[in-house]
């Protein structure tokens, strides 16, 4: 009853507007104070202990070198390349939008930044082109949801931290299904440019010609350099993940500030307090939906998920199906990092009670949180796309549902297909 109670609360508080932060630690308190055994002072402790782990060092670094190359003319150059590369297709500078996220998500390590980035450069452009300001933002926003899947990634050095599995085989895992999503999205784009009421999608930037490719690819071969420089430091045994965030800090200074000159010294105390404001926010999350989560296992939630699970499915696919179909309600209202802080304890002992294997769960739940960014009426992605396209929220939301089925679409074939997460890893790792 305590338990249906604090999900109401939750849910109640939630929809009033109250910050997801906020309303976690409200929750959590009201929670305690009902038990006890329990006094409120545990609540502070638990989100010092969540905290309290060598491998989130590597969020504040991570998140500092993706400021760095943010501000460092990467994403414009990006952008540059894949119009080069696809703009020709129809619909040429939504494939470029894809196309943009897919490579920007091996720099940025972020979805937010992600969309952000990449949005704020297409967006306009899109729209200057005819594209329907609202298709655009749906298209940025579900196609921002790669920056956390394809490495570097935030979300899974979180995953990795809490539930002990590699995060350097967690990066390895998400780059087939990253790439995925991207192709699943570039077939809704070009089903779009298919119908009549999307004559825009019609339209090319122009024919193919190899030389301004190989001229983009020079202008841009430096970003490029990142995700190799990190993912090989951590398989290579050169350095951890939290000091790979240190090299991306020192690189994405390197080229920013030496190669490409958009970075100046004066910048810095600016890059610096975004970075901080960030890193304070997304701890300050991690910090209450892991207190959350101690006092949810301690009602014993996570025993009732377990046996109610197990009660319904016989197989490690009908399990799997049944856990990623509830996250994906959960992020519809509570916030996706959140939910996955919450649900990582109960995940990891559902998995290894059904024998699921540890590279391919992280995959799934990364995905499906990333998958709830983008779906109303809780979508973080959708508004920050639909602020860059100065359009309203629901024409936005008119048109997220096709891409939303597309990634919902890949995260079933990874269900089904578990190698796609797995084998990358295995091959390395062993």
């Amino acid at each position: 009853m305590t338990l249906v109670l604090l999900f109401a609360l939750l849910l109640g508080l939630i929809t009033v507007g109250i910050p997801i932060l906020l309303v976690m630690g409200v929750v959590g308190l009201a929670g305690m104070l009902t038990q006890p055994a329990l006094v409120p002072a545990l609540f502070p402790q638990k989100m010092f202990a969540m905290l309290d782990n060598f491998s989130l060092l590597a969020l504040p670094y991570f998140i500092l070198a993706g400021e760095l190359i943010s501000r460092g003319g990467i994403s414009k150059r990006l952008v540059e390349f894949a119009e080069a590369v696809v703009g020709h297709w129809r619909g040429g500078l939504g494939h470029a939008s894809i196309v943009s996220s897919m490579v920007f998500a091996g720099v940025s390590g972020s979805s937010v930044a992600d969309t952000s980035a990449i949005g704020s450069i297409l967006v306009p452009a899109m729209k200057s082109r005819g594209y329907k300001p609202g298709f655009a933002a749906a298209l940025v926003a579900c196609a921002g949801t790669i920056g956390a899947i394809i490495p570097p990634s935030m979300t899974m050095i979180v995953y990795g931290s809490m539930s002990n599995v590699s995060i350097g085989g967690l990066f390895l895992g998400g780059i087939i299904p990253g790439v995925l999503i991207g192709i699943g999205l570039m077939i809704v784009v070009a089903l779009y440019a298919r119908h009549p009421d999307f004559p825009e999608l019609r339209r090319t930037t122009g024919k193919f010609m190899l030389m301004v490719v190989v001229k983009a690819a020079v202008l841009v071969w430096p970003a490029l350099i990142a995700p190799v420089l990190v993912l090989g430091g951590i398989l290579g045994g050169i350095f951890t993940a939290t000091e790979a965030g240190v090299v991306a800090c020192f690189y994405g200074f390197f080229i920013g500030f030496f190669v490409y000159r958009t970075v100046k010294l004066r910048d810095l105390p600016e890059i610096f307090v975004q970075a901080g404001i960030t890193t304070a926010l997304v701890s300050g999350i991690i910090g209450v939906a892991g207190a959350f989560g101690w006092l949810l296992a301690y009602l014993n939630f996570n025993d009732l998920v377990l046996n109610a699970i197990g009660s319904v499915a016989g197989t490690r696919i009908a399990v799997l199906l049944i856990m990623m179909a509830i996250m994906l309600v959960l992020t519809m209202f509570v916030d996706s990092m959140a939910i996955l802080i919450i649900m990582i304890p109960v995940a990891v002992i559902i998995g290894r009670k059904f024998g699921i294997d540890d590279f391919h769960l992280g995959l799934l739940m990364v995905m499906a949180t990333q998958i709830g960014s983008t779906t109303p009426p809780v979508a973080v992605l959708l508004f920050v796309a639909t602020s860059i396209a100065g359009c309203t929220y629901n024409e936005t939301v008119r048109y997220c549902w096709a891409f939303i089925a597309a990634e919902v679409a890949v995260l079933v074939l990874v269900i089904l297909i578990p190698e796609l997460a797995t084998w990358i890893p295995r091959m390395v790792l062993g």
